[in-house]
């Protein structure tokens, strides 16, 4: 609004109303980041990590009961801050997910038994070669808190990702949830180059990705007229615009978020980067990361361009099928533990593929649901795998697991579930997580696909039996590594997983119904 006052022009800004009580739990969580970087510029470094601790825990609850309070009064969904967030149904189930798991990774960042001092480098830390840390490196007092905020900023930026109702916020929150990674993933205090390279990888990879994605914004923005979801779904349902622009625009922006997602074939980042990574980043980043991808993926294509559906189905059905395979081939041939599991969740992303492309309701909630079943498992499996331990760091080969339930069998058979549920055994969540998304892939006409996916999970089996009768069926090597008694965070983590994992399994009907009450709102 413009007031002309005789040769004097005054402009009047209108503030946008914001519905503080539906964003709360975003502002806290991303509140808390900003106080938890006081708290590293201005606390002595000794006092760091319990109120670190303390601070990043109390404001992912907080941010839970405040999500909570909300929910109980939400109807079918609202828009805020000018129409750039919409807090919907999937909305708020996503939230909740990413902060669920967001407890249980955190308790792995924070655990300093399984890895004295913590799995982190600190500060004064040098590095006197591949696999070597220095003495002061292994100093308790040492650990690097900084993880704390920039875990807290990610899990910001992945809430507000998920959230985005047009395309330029999600940018800035693919940028905010990708930035704080970057640096995690250097930050380990074993094996020093082979994390700084995963971190350089991932940020080479992640600033193409976000190239892409941008490009992609830029043309759909030329196509449009906006960068509003609503706004190009308006658009693609009628105009006399020249598509190549739609496409080309919308080619690109899947690149970025399929990257992010760690489908095949925009995958190379991830079984170096899980390999490198501190275990507790690699469960925050293979649980969290994946959630909010996929958010923002189902959000995309359902809202902005679910009229264009005809023109490019086809090639996201490829896409997924690529993964599956690109999941469960190279994951049959790998001889490192993190690795495979890193292949594993290539294939499951193509499986999650599956129920985003129906683009119906039930899709929608099966993808939900996949998602939090995957998250959880997937949190508590690098949780065990941060258990056994060489004098230099993780023992991650696979010969280092043979004979492991001879020496641990507690370990050994959380183990073994786990890999069942990611193998979709009856009884655990990976069964239902499968059942439903192939259910609703079937209901949507995608049949053939649902048989390549039978098959994938069938060959994907595989490797994960192979290490079952590894633990099981073969003698321990007497220098081999040793299973770690993990602490008071590191078995909460794991127990979380295992207990959510059983439960989704055996009772998954509370959270089916969570995910099936609404749709998106634009």
């Amino acid at each position: 609004m413009v007031l002309v006052e005789g040769f004097r022009t005054q402009q009047v800004v209108e503030v946008p109303p914001i519905d503080y009580g539906a964003v709360a739990p975003v502002l806290i969580v991303l509140t808390a980041a900003c106080l938890a970087v006081v708290v590293e510029a201005f606390l002595p470094r000794h006092q760091r990590w319990s109120v670190q601790v303390g601070l990043s825990l109390l404001a992912v609850v907080v941010a839970g009961v405040a999500l909570a309070v909300h929910a109980r009064s939400a109807g079918t969904g609202l828009t805020t801050f000018s129409d750039t967030l919409a807090i919907d149904p999937p909305t708020l189930f996503l939230w909740a997910t990413l902060l669920a798991l967001s407890v249980a990774a955190l308790l792995l960042i924070a655990d300093r038994s399984v890895e004295p001092g913590g799995a982190f480098v600190a500060e004064s830390a040098r590095s006197e070669g591949p696999g070597t840390m220095s003495r002061a490196a292994a100093g308790v007092e040492g650990m690097r808190t900084e993880v704390f905020p920039l875990a807290l900023f990610s899990l910001g930026g992945m809430m507000v990702f998920v959230a985005a109702n047009d395309l330029l916020t999600m940018f800035i929150a693919l940028e905010v949830l990708s930035l704080p990674l970057y640096l995690m993933c250097g930050l380990a205090k074993r094996r020093r180059l082979l994390s700084q390279e995963s971190a350089m990888k991932y940020f080479l990879l992640g600033a193409f990705a976000s190239a892409f994605f941008l490009y992609g914004l830029a043309l759909l923005y030329g196509y449009a007229g906006s960068v509003k979801l609503a706004a190009i779904a308006d658009a693609t349902a009628g105009t006399e615009r020249s598509d190549t622009l739609l496409f080309a625009g919308l080619g690109l922006l899947l690149i970025g978020l399929l990257f992010k997602a760690s489908v095949g074939p925009f995958h190379s980042w991830t079984p170096d980067v899980y390999q490198g990574a501190p275990t507790a980043v690699t469960a925050f980043m293979a649980a969290c990361t994946k959630v909010a991808a996929f958010g923002g993926i189902l959000r995309v294509l359902q809202v902005a361009f679910e009229a264009s559906s005809w023109e490019w189905q086809g090639v996201v059905w490829a896409v997924a099928v690529a993964s599956m395979v690109i999941g469960v081939v190279l994951g049959l041939t790998q001889r490192d533990i993190k690795r495979m599991i890193a292949y594993s969740s290539v294939a499951h992303a193509g499986f999650m593929l599956l129920g985003a492309v129906v683009l119906t309701d039930r899709g929608l909630a099966a993808t939900l649901f996949y998602l939090l079943a995957y998250g959880f498992t997937t949190v508590a499996v690098f949780g065990v795998i941060s258990l056994v331990r060489r004098a230099d760091g993780e023992a991650t080969h696979l010969a280092d697991w043979a004979g492991l339930a001879k020496r641990s069998p507690l370990v050994a058979w959380t183990f073994t579930f786990l890999l069942l549920a990611l193998a979709g055994i009856p009884m655990t969540s990976g069964f239902v997580g499968k059942f439903v998304v192939f259910e609703a892939a079937l209901t949507g006409g995608l049949a053939p696909l649902v048989v390549v996916a039978l098959v994938a999970s069938a060959v994907a089996a595989f490797f994960y039996l192979r290490v079952i009768v590894l633990m099981h069926f073969q003698e321990p090597d007497p220098d081999g590594p040793a299973v770690s008694v993990p602490g008071a965070f590191t078995t909460a983590a794991i127990t979380l997983g295992v207990v959510v994992t059983l439960l989704l399994g055996v009772l998954p009907t509370l959270a089916l119904d969570w995910a099936n009450v609404g749709g998106f709102v634009s």
